[in-house]
């Protein structure tokens, strides 16, 4: 009796149980068909705009200026898929709501990066990787506005690599006054930290040297953490910390890819940007700048080979006139008839 008692109570709390999961698991994509459901209106019409976004660029500012926050940090995350994101398309879309930024790879400068932190004081989550054009005054600016910034992506590339090596100082603790008589009497006052909530760093190609100066002078902040379902020292790791997903994967999960994926143009340089050729040259194959980079040098040459070519004839011909007396009396008698032909 006692042993059905207990079947009976096991099999309730597992129906009891499964009722629960069940309650609590999120809604599924898939009909009881198994194929996806069709993608909302929203997206779709957001899909239709990333397309054709490079003919609505001069006009965005009109366009958007009803659009809530998520639909224009989804025009964002598109924009920088298809290589449009520069200052005034960031500057355009900017919301001050939003907690995150991704711009990646894109043409932002210093400039539009210092606006854009200004109006969102609330990020706690930037990507600058592989922005050749932010430097060392972009990421001061950066700090100084986001009091918030937990989590910072930067690195990926030489300038960006530089750019990220010039700003390791920003992450440490700094002294106010550092002619104080004894450290003892220190309050935490006269401890200044420009990123004092950074908790995740991801820098891939950081050099060991400075990973482990990170380690011991500033031990909040993580580098490269690897995410886990235990966590990592204690901590979970956020979504937005993981090296191997985009910042703003979520913000484009269910537009149709082909968005960005058609052709894009030529990106137009913002109004306060001098452009330069090397993002033109960068998008070239390594065998193509191999042969510019032969013909640019043979061009420069070939003035010098010509050169060298009328020296090499002269000394020839002046060391045939010095072996062969034949020569000698056929150059005499080439210099008599033009000076007699310059006397009459």
């Amino acid at each position: 009796m006692e042993k059905g008692k207990e079947l009976a109570k096991l099999k309730s709390s597992l129906e009891t149980l499964k009722l629960k999961q069940a309650l609590e698991s999120p809604p599924s994509y898939k009909t009881h068909l198994g194929k996806s459901k069709p993608r909302s209106l929203v997206r779709l019409c957001l899909g239709v705009l990333g397309k054709h976004l490079e003919d609505i660029i001069e006009d965005l500012s009109e366009i958007v200026v009803s659009f809530p926050p998520d639909i224009k940090m989804a025009l964002v995350a598109i924009a920088r898929r298809r290589k449009l994101l520069n200052d005034q398309v960031l500057v355009t879309l900017a919301e001050s709501s939003w907690e995150i930024l991704d711009i990646s790879g894109s043409d932002v400068t210093d400039l539009g990066l210092g606006k854009v932190v200004e109006m969102c004081k609330s990020l706690r989550a930037i990507d600058i990787s592989r922005c050749q054009r932010i430097t060392e005054s972009g990421v001061s600016v950066l700090f100084k506005h986001c009091h918030s910034l937990e989590t910072l992506r930067w690195g990926g590339c030489p300038n960006s690599n530089f750019t990220a090596r010039s700003c390791v100082y920003m992450l440490m603790p700094k002294l106010k006054d550092v002619d104080g008589d004894s450290w003892e009497e220190l309050d935490s006052t006269d401890i200044v930290e420009r990123s004092h909530s950074l908790r995740w760093l991801i820098w891939p190609s950081i050099e060991d040297r400075l990973k482990e100066t990170l380690a011991t002078e500033c031990p909040r902040v993580v580098v490269n953490p690897k995410s886990s379902p235990f966590g990592f020292r204690g901590m979970k790791v956020p979504p937005e910390a993981c090296l191997d997903v985009p910042m703003d994967e979520w913000v484009v999960k269910d537009i149709d890819p082909k968005t960005w994926s058609v052709g894009t143009v030529p990106q137009q340089p913002s109004k306060d940007v001098v452009t330069s050729d090397n993002s033109a040259v960068e998008e070239l194959s390594m065998a193509e700048r191999f042969r510019l980079a032969f013909v640019e040098r043979d061009a420069k040459l070939a003035p010098k080979r010509a050169k060298n070519a009328r020296q090499h004839r002269r000394r020839a011909e002046r060391e045939l006139l010095m072996s062969s007396t034949d020569a000698k009396s056929i150059a005499l008698a080439k210099q008599v008839t033009k000076s007699m032909h310059s006397r009459s």
